[in-house]
């Protein structure tokens, strides 16, 4: 038996005084408020406003207009009580604005998951063509959707879903299914639930469905091993000597990328005037993150601004760098690697640059904070992940103490 969610419910008459006809009559309106939240709705119904009964919400007198309108008043309230509890017993919850939507006949087509998502994903796609979302957002909301476009009709026999039907039992067993049937790692999982996440978030907002299906599924990313080059790799790839301009532009673009902290998408997106001299007499870079709007204030050091005075003037208007597609600049990567004698467990992919900031300034003693500012975290557990992943700091500090237990060494070798 379905849970029948209490509310308060209420419906009040009124009259709309600041806007009166010609006749000097002014509309009957009505409000449904449910829960402390209201909408209004009109009743086309219109009097004088001396006639009105203020304190029960009807007509003044008996006279026939008195009994006809406050007649029609009665059927819409028990017209909306008995909207109300069909609403409750088929649903168990019900918004203002729902109620009043059935009640005006404009209830009719019920919103379904994948027509939501599927507006959801045409608007992420004006915000791409506008420049404020990156297209790999929106490939990641594309595959989500085509994943959904499978589940549905394999698990429930139809090709889509009422947003009224999502359930717990709806994203778990979808969640399930990325695992064992498509075969996706935890994280994977975890980076595909977000934007199904998102979009059920927006049909709670919107008082589409009451209760939020996800409200009692957590998951979070599992730390993994960030793949990283070690210092002497880094000077590696700034002695090696490329072939070609492309081969040249991306480890540029890579060195630059492991001594700022950036990611691809804002070096591309670098230009003269995040380029800031700040209180110490030094050239910083200050850029808010493509990612996640949050800001990064990155001090410059010589090597860096090497690099930008090699491309000055190269970059179309007033970008720092010229433009390379991603995947081009991966493949370009892969021969880098190779040619320089950089050997990993896993590929390398440009994004290993920025883990290698985060490493590489960490184990030269930059402290945690600092860090996690210039990286542009938005949560210090973030960048702690980058302190877990090397021993050579931990190996100098300990370096620093290590006589002072040489006591302990001498009185250990007589145990």
């Amino acid at each position: 038996m379905q849970h029948v969610r209490k509310s308060t419910f209420k419906v009040l008459f009124y009259l709309k005084k600041n806007a009166p006809k010609k006749n000097g009559k002014v509309a009957i309106m009505g409000r449904i408020t449910i829960d402390g939240k209201q909408s209004q709705f009109s009743t086309k119904l219109e009097i004088f406003p001396d006639k009105w009964d203020l304190k029960f919400g009807r007509m003044l007198g008996k006279a026939e207009e008195a009994l006809r309108i406050n007649q029609r008043l009665k059927e819409m309230r028990t017209r909306l009580q008995s909207l109300y509890d069909e609403l409750m017993k088929r649903d168990g919850f019900v918004t203002s604005e729902r109620l009043k939507n059935n009640f005006l006949g404009l209830d009719t087509a019920q919103e379904t998951l994948l027509g939501l998502y599927d507006k959801f994903n045409q608007e992420m796609l004006k915000m791409v063509e506008k420049g404020t979302r990156v297209m790999r957002t929106y490939y990641k909301y594309r595959i989500v959707y085509n994943h959904l476009t499978r589940f549905i009709p394999k698990q429930y026999n139809r090709k889509d879903i009422p947003l009224r039907e999502l359930t717990e039992d709806f994203i778990n067993d979808f969640d399930t299914c990325l695992r064992i049937e498509v075969g996706i790692v935890h994280n994977t999982v975890w980076t595909y639930m977000l934007p199904l996440k998102k979009v059920v978030a927006m049909a709670v907002d919107k008082e589409l469905i009451y209760k939020n299906p996800f409200r009692h599924y957590h998951i979070t990313e599992e730390e993994s091993d960030r793949g990283y080059l070690l210092k002497e790799e880094v000077e590696k790839l700034i002695a090696y000597e490329p072939k070609g301009r492309c081969l040249t532009l991306t480890r540029d673009l890579f060195v630059f990328s492991c001594l700022t902290g950036f990611a691809f998408i804002d070096i591309q997106n670098l230009r003269k005037s995040h380029l800031q001299s700040f209180f110490d007499g030094n050239l910083w870079l200050s850029k808010r993150r493509q990612k996640t709007d949050t800001l990064s204030n990155v001090r410059l050091i010589d090597a860096t601004l090497n690099i930008i005075k090699k491309y000055e003037g190269k970059g179309k208007e007033d970008f720092l760098f010229p433009k390379i597609c991603n995947a081009c600049c991966n493949k370009h990567i892969k021969t880098i690697m190779a040619d320089c004698g950089i050997v990993k467990h896993k590929p390398i992919s440009f994004h290993w640059a920025r883990h290698t900031f985060g490493t590489l300034f960490l184990t030269e003693g930059i402290p945690l904070e600092s860090v996690s500012k210039m990286m542009g975290h938005k949560d210090l557990r973030t960048t702690q992940i980058y302190a877990k992943i090397t021993n050579e700091s931990v190996s100098r500090d300990m370096d620093m103490v290590v006589h002072k237990f040489d006591r302990f060494t001498e009185m250990t070798e007589n145990l």
